[in-house]
């Protein structure tokens, strides 16, 4: 029922485009060649939502694929049709998406110096505390704005299926808070990002992580030479950091109205009915 829901929205949808003679031919999507289909990322988003161990809301999710110049590759949801998830987290997704592309790096850059020498993976669960008053990426988040013109273009019907209004094009967005990770193929060599949005911020980053897993997108390297990240855990190296704790001598204020801070200065808020992110598989190495 799900599947041929979505199969017919896309239909509909494609026909449409068809008799207004729009180009549904590679509008930019040659840049996805390589990457998961929309078929793959379905799967692999309806695998993850749901599952024990995720924590939040137990809500239907928007998943997002961009390559690495940023371009929106494949977009899905997990419920039955467009309405089953909070509509603004289609485009949450592909912001998340494309702020872990965009500010990760992997083998190969040619980084002259450092401690991250083989590349730094950065989640977006990673950037909260940083973009907060007196981070060090203060206004990070008003940065590199979505292109609203491109953002809500075309027919809601199309939404989440293959032929997406996304698909082809450059959304562009940076997000702050969890559900963004890079995509890392073979020889850990970066070729994208995912976005997961629709739940709470932290079990955004549980089915991101779970989902970029099936898509076997999560190859950091080697260890010793492998890409790094900043949470401290070689084997989860871009993981979500629960490190924010209330202090008396000034630092951010938190969501219950105290002054707190983050230990590593990448730390995230802990949610309603917080997961466990220790859980989660390990990161594949090589």
């Amino acid at each position: 029922m799900k599947i041929n829901h979505r199969m017919m929205s896309g239909a509909i949808w494609l026909g449409v485009s068809l008799a207004a003679g729009a180009a549904v031919a590679d509008d930019g999507r040659s840049a996805c060649s390589g990457l998961p289909s929309q078929a793959a990322l379905q799967n692999a988003l309806d695998g993850a939502v749901g599952l024990a161990g995720n924590g939040g809301l137990g809500f239907n999710m928007w998943g997002t694929i961009v390559a690495i110049d940023g371009t929106v590759c494949a977009v899905a949801f997990s419920g039955q049709k467009y309405t089953d998830q909070w509509l603004a987290s289609r485009v949450i997704s592909a912001q998340k998406a494309n702020t872990a592309n965009g500010l990760s790096l992997g083998e190969g850059p040619n980084i002259p110096g450092g401690s991250f020498k083989n590349g730094l993976a950065l989640s977006t669960a990673n950037l909260y505390s940083a973009v907060q008053p007196g981070g060090s990426l203060y206004g990070l988040q008003h940065s590199n704005p979505v292109d609203a013109t491109i953002a809500y273009e075309g027919s809601a019907l199309a939404y989440g299926t293959a032929y997406d209004p996304l698909v082809g094009q450059r959304v562009g967005g940076i997000n702050v808070f969890g559900g963004g990770l890079v995509l890392l193929k073979s020889g850990s060599i970066r070729v994208g990002g995912v976005g997961v949005s629709g739940d709470t911020s932290c079990t955004d980053h549980m089915v991101a992580w779970r989902v970029r897993r099936t898509l076997n997108l999560d190859h950091f390297g080697p260890t010793g030479s492998a890409v790094g990240g900043v949470s401290g855990d070689a084997s989860r190296p871009d993981n979500i950091i629960f490190d924010i704790t209330p202090t008396a001598n000034g630092g951010e204020l938190n969501p219950v109205g105290t002054l707190s801070k983050s230990a590593s200065g990448f730390g995230h808020p802990t949610c309603l009915n917080n997961p466990d992110p220790s859980t989660l598989p390990p990161v594949q190495h090589p």
